[in-house]
């Protein structure tokens, strides 16, 4: 009976990493300590991911980078906030 004969692979978990799903932890603002799970069928993700919350007042955008931990596996950061300032009114 002739026997398989694999190739090692890199990844030790046999799965290649672009059908892995992805782990991804988010840290500051409103997202903080939230854990994703992006499965493989999505694609890769999103280098930035923005965040609006939509209450009573006016809304508020938080911006999250990825940082690619390995494969598989990521962190957004909070993006320090931009001030913007409506110049179209006089101070």
């Amino acid at each position: 009976m002739p026997r398989e004969v694999r190739e090692l692979a890199e990844d030790p978990t046999g799965v290649d990493a672009g059908t892995q799903d992805a782990v991804l932890l988010f840290v500051g603002g409103p997202l903080d300590g939230r854990v994703e799970i992006r499965e493989a069928r999505h694609g890769e993700p999103l280098p930035t991911v923005t965040h609006v919350h939509l209450h009573g007042g006016p809304k508020v955008v938080h911006r999250y980078d990825l940082t690619p931990l390995g494969p598989g596996v990521g962190v957004y950061h909070l993006r320090p906030q931009q001030v913007v300032r409506d110049r179209s009114v006089a101070d």
